[in-house]
């Protein structure tokens, strides 16, 4: 496999984060073919750059010594690493940028090596902003050496590679990631409700606790929008959801349960069933606003009623 800064990569999986990914691969010069399950993607990319469309995974293992894999579930990396493994060379490799089980990642790995190739899980945090901008956060699990190999691809993509350990720890670093998402995001909406229920000015809310101890980075590129009323996606409720019963899983096999992680699964569920599934995480500011209104009106009865 070339390691000089010639390498190339196809790209499998061309959704919010993997079409922006891709196009980042493409400007650098290193993008060599793609392949996307839905066609009318497939189709919008390669309209916009000059690179392979494939008609199967198999095709991109044959066009590319690299494939990055960016698919929703565990069922879909699982798919594209059967259909990859008839065509993957000796010192092919398969880099899966997906938010998938631990155990998942470890079984698609052992089927790539089994094939001879080499495999990589590296998970990415950042949201579609990241990705358009190559500022993402990736967290690697694998052969640290493979990922010295591959690393001039990973940094079109990500501003920070973090080694983790061995196979799977991407993963489980992830789950980390997505566990504190939850928390900041209950954290921050329903403050934000809070404030808005006491009649305070919004924006100046936003602006004196970004510069304090309880600044962080959802308030900041999410709090003006939410109390917009706009929650435009960048990362989806329903992508969350799913994130969070793989992270309730890994803690239930330790005999732990996670509180914030079982509140917001109840709240996005509510989110979903209402048709916001599609929506931003900050969505669930609809929620904590709905919950300060109801409080109001239990409140004024309870008045009237005296």
């Amino acid at each position: 496999m070339k390691t000089d800064e010639m390498l190339r990569a196809g790209f499998v999986g061309l959704g919010a984060m993997g079409a922006p990914m891709a196009r980042r691969l493409d400007a650098a010069g290193r993008l060599a073919a793609v392949w996307n399950r839905t066609p009318g993607r497939l189709d919008a990319f390669v309209r916009e750059h000059a690179v392979l469309k494939c008609d199967s995974p198999a095709a991109v293992a044959r066009a590319a010594p690299v494939v990055i894999t960016c698919v929703s579930a565990d069922g879909d990396l699982v798919e594209v690493v059967d259909q990859l493994l008839p065509a993957l060379g000796k010192d092919g490799v398969v880099i899966d940028c997906s938010t998938v089980s631990l155990d998942t990642a470890r079984a698609a790995a052992a089927r790539v090596q089994a094939a001879g190739a080499g495999f990589l899980d590296a998970p990415v945090s950042g949201g579609v902003e990241g990705a358009r901008r190559g500022t993402l956060a990736m967290m690697v699990g694998g052969d640290q050496m493979l990922l010295e190999r591959v690393r001039p691809l990973l940094s079109c993509m990500a501003a920070r590679i973090e080694h983790m350990g061995p196979v799977g720890s991407g993963q489980a670093t992830k789950a980390v990631n997505q566990i504190m998402a939850a928390g900041i995001n209950q954290a921050v909406t329903e403050a934000l409700a809070f404030a808005e229920a006491h009649v305070l000015p919004l924006d100046k809310v936003i602006d004196v606790v970004s510069g304090g101890a309880a600044g962080n980075w959802f308030l900041a590129h999410r709090g003006r929008t939410m109390i917009d009323g706009e929650f435009a996606a960048g990362f989806k409720v329903a992508l969350h959801h799913k994130d969070l019963e793989i992270c309730r899983r890994m803690a239930a096999s330790l005999g732990v349960a996670l509180p914030v992680v079982e509140m917001t699964l109840v709240h996005y569920r509510r989110l979903m069933q209402a048709g916001y599934g599609d929506e931003d995480i900050s969505a669930l500011f609809r929620e904590k606003h709905a919950l300060f209104e109801r409080g109001a009106r239990e409140q004024a009865d309870k008045t009237r009623s005296r």
